[in-house]
């Protein structure tokens, strides 16, 4: 390719790239990068990575200064009272009965999930840690504690299979 063919082909990328940042930054519907962006602009967990979750929840706070209050152990603890009002929802519900047992709380349990998550891809991105690997090592650590042939089925922990 000659250098002009080139030079044309990148000026398109780089037009089509604000194009798309400008769209999406006039719905608020921007979510990192075009590669995560669907046919309507909202992020899914098909098409949406972790990295671009991790970029739009930085980009955030950055634009609310809230990463002062952001070190591992403020997280580590958000996490936890972010799961507690996620359990709220489900107080008191028989284990054979609608889950939540209010209909009209069905859209917080979606609401209060997405915080536990924002809240651990924040301690994430403050602690360095990189989710998908330690994931992946710790379905591989399981998969040993855990082999099929001795927990299919099983409630039991690893040192009583």
């Amino acid at each position: 390719m000659g250098r002009l063919a080139a030079l044309a082909l990148m000026t398109s990328a780089v037009r089509a790239v604000r194009m798309i940042d400008t769209l999406m930054s006039s719905t608020g519907s921007w979510v990192g990068d075009a590669c995560t962006l669907t046919r309507n602009g909202k992020m899914n967990d098909e098409t949406t990575t972790i990295d671009a979750l991790k970029g739009r929840i930085a980009a955030f706070n950055e634009q609310r200064d809230w990463g002062q209050y952001h070190s591992p152990r403020n997280l580590a603890m958000a996490i936890s009272v972010e799961a507690a009002e996620l359990l709220e929802l489900y107080l008191w519900c028989s284990d054979d009965g609608p889950q939540p047992a209010v209909a009209s709380r069905r859209e917080r349990v979606s609401q209060e999930a997405a915080d536990v998550a924002i809240t651990l891809l924040n301690l994430c991105q403050h602690a360095g840690i990189d989710l998908a690997a330690a994931i992946e090592e710790k379905l591989e650590a399981n998969a040993k504690k855990y082999p099929v042939d001795k927990a299919r089925g099983q409630m039991l922990k690893h040192d009583e299979l």
